[in-house]
């Protein structure tokens, strides 16, 4: 008699249902990740406008203290424009202001005023929405 050889096919690939499944999932990680990665990029471009900016206030104090009654962006020893901001003065020697440049919707064009009180306190502010100021800005950055 004559021996029968089985021959057991290896299996060549994915079948479609499986190949799907994968699409599937990597779109649910994409819908979810990419609103917390925009959210990442906002809070990192506004902390940069705000390290950037908050970087004049001791030049600009020390013009107040020599009697120079509105400083300028130059007296803060800041230049303008970069990267992250456009600076420019609050009236009066009232403090800085940073006109944030690029990133996402949620803070481009958005304006972070640091003023400065008489007695030398400085305060921050911003413009940005108050649904995107907690998340965006946190307790750094508050106000109007």
């Amino acid at each position: 008699m004559k021996s029968m050889k089985i021959v057991k096919k290896a299996q060549a690939g994915f079948t479609l249902i499986e190949l799907m499944i994968v699409v599937a999932i990597i779109g649910i990680l994409a819908a979810v990740a990419i609103p917390a990665y925009q959210d990442y990029v906002a809070k990192s471009k506004f902390a940069a406008a705000l390290a950037e900016v908050s970087g004049g206030k001791t030049a600009y104090d020390m013009k107040i203290i020599d009697g120079v009654a509105a400083p300028t962006v130059a007296d803060a020893g800041l230049k303008t424009p970069t990267t992250n901001c456009a600076m420019d003065v609050v009236a009066n020697g009232g403090g800085l202001k940073c006109t944030i440049q690029g990133g996402p919707a949620s803070v481009a064009t958005k304006v972070i005023t640091l003023s400065r009180a008489a007695d030398g306190a400085w305060t921050c502010g911003s413009t940005l929405d108050a649904a995107d100021r907690t998340k965006i800005a946190g307790t750094s950055c508050t106000g109007s």
